[in-house]
């Protein structure tokens, strides 16, 4: 483990305590960085990442021969933390990193600022995108919106909100409308936004970019398809191969384009090709066709619908075995209750990693439906089965951890 590593994964960092006034003095120590690139803002319960990846690589192509550089900022990483901070899709190097996390660690700690892990990477982010002079950087939010660190963003290019579901409860809100208020909380006064009308959270979306006197985006009509193994999007009539599967993605593929439509950018055929061609964002719906291998980080009832969709359009005849982890403040009844059918075999995999789900904290019911298996051994043998189609699915962190290990 690197010493950056260590620094993130201690006590002191490794929480969750929402709040803007720890990162926005550290920034100021550093003479703001954040301030000096155009920010397209992102929040959602699901397809945030997505959508991220999804502009990301259409500003590339749109600048792929100039010096133009485009940042991107997400999370979680599933082999490295570098994996969440990159330029022109290249991770921060690895000793560049390290010293970004060490230097601006201490100068906190010198101030008597106690960043948590995520501010710290935010941090860290502004800072290497700063002085490598990016010019657009897309900004995925960790947690909520209102209070994220990340937020600490005053004059966003455009605001993105994509699906909003139950998640997060403990610290969002228990129902859909106060979930929304916190995603809501990333739209700035007389900013740009774009959310669907078919948001769960729709109304208090448009209530918020009212009161802040936003301007509402359109998104195009996108479809999404999948035949003969192959899949398509199409867009305004014309059919793109798109390498993100599921259906759910013709909505993260249509903030995309009107975010940056409607600020004024101009995509071209060409670069619409290569970008859907071209994008990747592993373990979301990653389909190895060749090994029978199907991979998703699903990790909420929301995701977890959209899972089962794919599968019963695109492989309803197929016997299946599922691998499901998960952590434990996540709905695992909601989730297994859409996920799992009569004849399904299921593995449950207790992984390690703090408050992972542990069998015994399964409900009785998929408690004599499960298999328990704990190590990468039963994970292999598993593999080597050819006739089922094969799902890992849950946790980002579980996947992480089984495919850091067994390559695919």
């Amino acid at each position: 483990m690197t010493i950056a590593s260590d620094i993130l994964t201690s006590c002191g960092k490794f929480r969750i305590d929402l709040g803007l006034d720890r990162i926005e003095r550290v920034l100021k120590l550093l003479n703001n960085p954040q301030n000096n690139f155009q920010v397209i803002h992102i929040a959602g319960t699901n397809g945030k990442g997505s959508t991220s990846k999804l502009i990301n690589e259409i500003l590339i192509q749109t600048y792929k021969d100039t010096d133009v550089k485009i940042g991107l900022f997400t999370s979680p990483h599933l082999f490295s933390y570098t994996e969440r901070i990159k330029i022109n899709n290249k991770d921060i190097p690895e000793n560049e990193f390290n010293l970004l996390v060490v230097e601006i660690d201490s100068y906190a700690r010198e101030n008597g600022i106690e960043l948590t892990e995520f501010e710290l990477l935010c941090a860290v982010a502004f800072q290497y995108f700063y002085l490598e002079k990016v010019k657009f950087v897309i900004l995925e939010v960790g947690l909520g919106g209102l209070y994220d660190a990340t937020n600490v963003i005053q004059k966003p290019l455009v605001e993105v909100i994509s699906e909003i579901d139950l998640d997060h409860t403990q610290r969002l809100g228990k129902t859909i409308d106060e979930i929304a208020f916190q995603k809501a909380g990333i739209i700035k006064e007389n900013s740009n936004v774009i959310f669907l009308n078919s948001n769960k959270g729709y109304e208090i979306l448009k209530k918020e970019a009212i009161k802040k006197n936003a301007k509402i985006l359109f998104a195009p009509d996108v479809e999404v398809v999948f035949e003969n193994g192959k899949n398509f999007a199409v867009v305004n009539s014309r059919r793109y191969e798109f390498n993100l599967l599921g259906t759910h993605q013709k909505d993260n593929l249509a903030l995309a384009l009107g975010a940056l439509l409607g600020v004024g950018f101009e995509i071209k055929q060409d670069v619409l090709k290569m970008a859907l061609k071209n994008v990747v964002w592993p373990f979301r719906l990653e389909y190895h066709k060749e090994k029978n291998i199907l991979i998703d980080g699903a990790h909420n009832p929301s995701g977890i619908k959209a899972l089962r969709k794919f599968l019963n359009e695109n492989f309803k005849n197929n016997k299946k075995t599922f691998v499901f982890g998960c952590l434990n403040n996540k709905d695992h009844k909601a989730m297994l209750d859409i996920l799992l059918e009569n004849d399904d075999e299921f593995y449950f995999y207790e992984f390690n990693y703090p408050n992972a789900l542990k069998y015994q904290e399964l409900s009785e019911k998929y408690q004599k439906k499960a298999i328990r298996i704990s190590n990468l051994s039963e994970i292999k043998k598993i593999l080597k089965e050819k006739t089922n189609l094969k799902i890992f699915c849950g946790s980002l962190y579980m996947l992480g951890q089984i495919f850091s290990e067994i390559k695919i």
